[in-house]
């Protein structure tokens, strides 16, 4: 069975590189965190590097080698998996003395946790034999938080053999998904994000380390990142009926997050929160019904009640009152804490330039920009490295970035095989095409720019590692792209492991400014300024379009008055500036709304 954290959040995959070697500094405190697996150069660079900062012999896994990525990647998990359980050995052998790593682990958990009373009773212990039995009974009580790792579902480009043919099994989520299955991760679990990929889903059925061994009891576990509760019950029910049990839905909000934005019909965040609680059993029994049939249809033993589900959420999160809000009042069984955490070097990997503009950065650096070659937003820093050199590419008209790594490949506009959309190859070609069509000067602008802003983000997302710890990477491709959620403004100062969790812990304070607005009405604000841009960006709507954007701005309309109730059940704090934006956002929903309905008639 899986053993719980100690702690009430986790740390969740960010970029490639920045969470890339989190567990290995946070899972000896017992802090559940997750690293993407998907870029394999990457992963070889973060072995070299850790081979070598132990005295461990290093043997590189050439990409000429049989299997290569799938090799890395377990060699990197087997690894990871080794240096936390020397850490945590480490940690219960050192002095029971103030700095120390033992005290360290106890200091930092939450107030009012059983495992944190009983060390705070042991400091008051005189009696050498009483503290010595109950130092021990603590020691045991030791354990390591989850690594966990994610494969986002649309990166999954079709791998070919020496002859071009595809090779079986061979696309790059399914590889990442084997090496993790077959690595000796032991309390981890893989998260699937960005939606559904049945060829991946269905891939899953192939390895018995996803069966339960007992009730709950999992050798690696599912965890599937979600936006509302629609989309959990479709793919829990998908799984199900494969015989997978999901054992944690990860909702994140739509638009207030870091990297990929994958907005809602307008649903906030906690109208979806409070359709997850009132379902909770609901969602649990039907897929445990679907589940027992797959499970006897397969011949293997079935359970008499469903496996646990947990519920827990991130996206924007900034403080210990937002965080008690979601565990206390939607009853969430975990938080994710991830932007803020980019400000934390024990905890992220950062290079320093990139830290700098991170410390620095205002409401104007944060843009949720078209930056990703996938074609969805992108929350995105400005000033990056990355940007320059994107940047510094067109003014020396040569645009478009190398494809070395190809992982975001999908276009085939121009040839039969994919290409990135953020290549030379693809952008010399768009505009060109471009050029020669009959377009006003606005129109051939707008879609220049969409064009030019793709940036490449395998290298970008990936540098900062190699940077930090100055190891080679790339030759000549050093530019770093960071993607923080928009509450990065709010945190203004590098912090220790022990001030952040001392911050969503409630027992310090440090963020930039008091006027942060409630993280709930932050998401509120994104999704009208991204509910203006499409009426802004599209002139002529087709009928579904309206359709959608009715829908829209009356998900918003609900949300709205679904908050109003939470302010007059007295559940926000700063409940009267929470009541003042949520006039504003109504006033701007019903004029955009009006917008629509004038849209609307040219399409009767």
């Amino acid at each position: 069975m899986q053993t719980p954290s100690p702690h009430s959040f986790h740390i969740p995959v960010m970029g490639l590189a920045f969470s890339i070697d989190s567990p290995i500094k946070v899972a000896c405190y017992g802090i559940n965190s997750a690293m993407s697996i998907i870029e394999d150069n990457l992963i070889e660079t973060m072995r070299r590097h850790y081979y070598r900062e132990n005295n461990e012999e290093y043997n590189p896994i050439s990409t000429k080698e049989p299997d290569y990525r799938a090799r890395r990647i377990i060699d990197y998990l087997n690894l990871v998996q080794r240096l936390v359980s020397l850490k945590i050995e480490k940690l219960k052998n050192s002095a029971f003395e103030t700095g120390s790593e033992l005290c360290k682990y106890f200091e930092i958990l939450p107030d009012g946790s059983n495992l944190k009373e009983k060390y705070l009773h042991l400091l008051s212990i005189e009696n050498e034999q009483e503290r010595t039995a109950l130092l021990s009974s603590l020691k045991e009580k030791i354990v390591p938080g989850a690594i966990e790792v994610n494969v986002m579902t649309k990166v999954d480009k079709d791998n070919t053999d020496s002859d071009g043919d595809p090779v079986e099994n061979g696309s790059d989520a399914l590889i990442s998904l084997r090496a993790y299955a077959q690595s000796d991760l032991n309390n981890s679990a893989i998260i699937f994000s960005a939606g559904m990929n049945p060829r991946l889903y269905n891939y899953l059925e192939n390895f018995s380390e996803f069966d339960a061994s007992g009730w709950g009891d999992f050798k690696k576990r599912v965890i599937i990142k979600v936006s509302d509760y629609r989309s959990a019950l479709i793919q829990g029910k998908y799984l199900a009926k494969k015989g997978i049990w999901v054992s944690e839905f990860r909702i994140e909000s739509g638009l207030n997050c870091g990297g990929h934005v994958f907005a809602t019909q307008g649903l906030l965040l906690g109208p979806i929160l409070k359709e997850f609680n009132d379902n909770r059993e609901v969602l649990s029994q039907n897929l445990f019904s679907l589940y027992s049939a797959a499970l006897e249809k397969k011949g293997k033993p079935g359970f008499s009640r469903p496996h646990p589900v947990k519920i827990t959420v991130q996206g924007g999160i900034g403080t210990f009152e937002e965080d008690s809000l979601l565990r206390q009042y939607y009853h969430v069984e975990g938080t994710g804490w991830g932007t803020p955490f980019l400000l934390c070097p024990q905890a992220t990997t950062v290079d320093d330039g990139t830290m700098e503009l991170l410390l620095a950065s205002g409401e104007k650096d944060v843009v949720r920009s078209k930056a990703s070659p996938l074609g969805v937003g992108f929350n995105y820093l400005k000033g990056t490295t990355g940007e320059i050199e994107r940047l510094k590419r067109m003014e020396d008209a040569v645009p478009g970035s190398p494809c070395t790594e190809k992982f975001l490949i999908s276009n085939t506009e121009f040839s039969k095989t994919p290409i990135c959309t953020a290549s030379r190859k693809y952008q010399k070609k768009k505009l060109a095409q471009i050029a020669e069509l009959d377009l006003s000067d606005t129109e051939r602008e707008r879609q220049m720019d969409v064009v030019l802003s793709k940036e490449c983000l395998c290298v970008g997302l990936s540098n900062s590692a190699s940077i930090k710890y100055q190891v080679s990477f790339l030759k000549k491709q050093h530019a770093v792209t960071v993607c923080p959620g928009p509450n990065i403004i709010n945190f203004n100062k590098k912090v220790s492991l022990k001030e952040m969790t001392d911050h969503i812990y409630g027992r310090i304070n440090i963020l930039a400014t008091e006027e942060r607005p409630h993280f709930f009405v932050k998401e509120l604000q994104l999704y009208l300024d991204f509910f203006k841009k499409q009426l802004e960006d599209i002139a002529i709507p087709d009928k579904r379009k309206i359709k959608d954007w009715n829908s829209f701005s009356e998900n918003l309309k609900n949300g709205i008055a679904y908050y109003r109730s939470l302010a007059e059940e007295k559940v926000i704090s700063e409940e009267q500036k929470f009541r003042k934006a949520l006039e504003l956002a109504e006033a701007e929903v019903a004029a955009m709304k009006q917008q629509v309905e004038r849209l609307s008639l040219q399409v009767l």
